[in-house]
């Protein structure tokens, strides 16, 4: 596990700024760790400590509870408040939040499991393939074709994926429809699975290439050798211990006093409330526990503030980081920093259809003053105003290019930039005269 400091690191290589929030995050990330090597006694009684971020859309809100739970592998899913009404209105019940989030934790525990397996399994189907495959192969050889030495090149063709454009008829499992029936008040009926568990799933004869057939044979293989009882059961303390859900425009839901306040708001805060206080919820996978689930909150708060929450549910989000809009300085370092930065995506891209793309630093610092104006003189939109920007300043190129054309290598200098933006920089300089 890594320590507060590490986490910190690895956030910076993707996410620019925001000292504070990166530190709270770290600092409960931590603590989970601390907490599983105290007696259980003990543990049982300490709770995460949940997180409200405070800040503008795009200044990374949503990319800092993200990448804190890729850095561990842990179950997590994001959830726009505005969607989850009170029981009587229509939209989404809370508790699908805590499924949504069983859900993620299974496809985690099962990849797992199945990355164990994946050796066995995968030769099992090569086998399986190539019993299909030779046949085909041998079909209209000489008799006096040496058996021993064509296997031997067949096999030895086959690893090599010289067969995967081949078709083959292979004998599948069809999956059963599913039909969640009463899904969003609280139950989940899966038709299928039903069906699907008391009768034996129907087989069928499907036409495929050996790629194809080798992806569906080797999920079926792994299906049959993991436990299902063991992955859910892995699954739900996955999820239980270790789950991370975000919840985004919580401010959409705080009910502005004086205000005509919408009466499903408080509603919806106060459904929220015990999942956030620690309830039991029934999953198809299982019976889960939501008492030692980490619950990020995030929104942008211009009308509405945190103390237009309900007491209770402020009282379960003890730690609020207010976040920093983002300037030309930290415009600068998103476009070259970051392992994803957008300038390192966009010359990734075009360099498939043989485009060299250059930055010069002038050029950078033009989009970022560029970035910062747009931001402040109409809505703030935080990073994403770059990929606008970035859109806009490549589109000739992007259009334009093409792998039948030789290697070119294009340098977006100021120059480039300007002109590129130019009706952009009018729009704004007009705007100095408009009263």
């Amino acid at each position: 596990m890594m320590t507060c400091k590490e986490i910190v690191r690895s956030l910076d290589s993707y996410i620019i700024g925001q000292a504070k929030a990166k530190r709270a995050v770290a600092i409960a990330l931590r603590n989970r760790y601390r907490r599983s090597r105290l007696p259980k006694a003990l543990s049982d009684e300490i709770t995460p400590k949940n997180i409200i971020l405070k800040g503008p859309t795009g200044v990374g809100k949503t990319e800092i509870a993200r990448r804190l739970a890729k850095l561990v592998n842990a179950p997590f899913v994001k959830v726009e408040a505005t969607k989850y009404t009170e029981v009587g209105y229509v939209g989404r019940d809370v508790e699908s939040m805590i499924r949504d989030l069983v859900e993620a934790s299974v496809r985690i525990v099962r990849a797992e499991h199945a990355e164990k397996i994946k050796d066995k399994a995968i030769t099992m189907v090569d086998k399986k393939i190539t019993d299909i495959l030779y046949p085909l192969k041998k079909a209209g050889k000489p008799e006096d074709t040496d058996t021993e030495q064509f296997r031997a090149q067949f096999y030895e063709d086959y690893k090599k994926g010289l067969y995967d454009n081949d078709t083959i008829d292979i004998d599948v499992k069809e999956q059963p429809k599913a039909l969640n029936l009463m899904d969003g008040v609280g139950a989940e009926i899966n038709i299928g699975q039903i069906m699907g568990g008391m009768i034996k799933a129907p087989r069928k004869i499907k036409k495929m290439t050996v790629a194809r057939a080798r992806e569906i044979l080797l999920e079926e293989e792994c299906d049959k050798m993991i436990d299902p009882d063991s992955l859910n059961k892995e699954a739900i303390y996955r999820a239980e211990q270790e789950g991370i859900i975000f919840i985004d425009e919580i401010d959409k839901i705080a009910a502005k006093k004086n205000h005509g306040q919408d009466v499903s708001r408080e509603g919806v805060q106060r459904d929220i409330l015990p999942i956030v206080e620690g309830s039991v919820v029934n999953t198809k996978y299982g019976v889960i526990h939501t008492d030692y689930i980490l619950f990020i909150a995030a929104g942008a708060f211009h009308i509405a503030s945190v103390n237009d929450l309900i007491p209770e549910l402020q009282g379960r989000f003890p730690i609020r980081v207010e976040l920093n809009s983002l300037n030309k300085d930290d415009f600068k370092q998103i476009l070259t920093i970051p392992q994803n930065a957008i300038t390192t995506q966009y010359q990734e891209l075009l360099r498939v259809d043989n485009v060299e793309l250059e930055f010069t630093d002038e050029a950078i610092d033009t989009i970022a003053e560029i970035a910062e104006d747009e931001n402040e003189n109409s809505e703030n939109i935080g990073a994403r105003r770059l990929q606008t920007i970035m859109e806009l300043l490549l589109e000739d190129i992007s259009f334009n290019a093409s792998d039948d054309n030789p290697m070119v290598k294009v340098v977006i200098d100021k120059p480039f930039v300007l002109n590129a933006m130019k009706e952009i920089i009018h729009t704004h300089d007009f705007k100095k005269y408009v009263l």
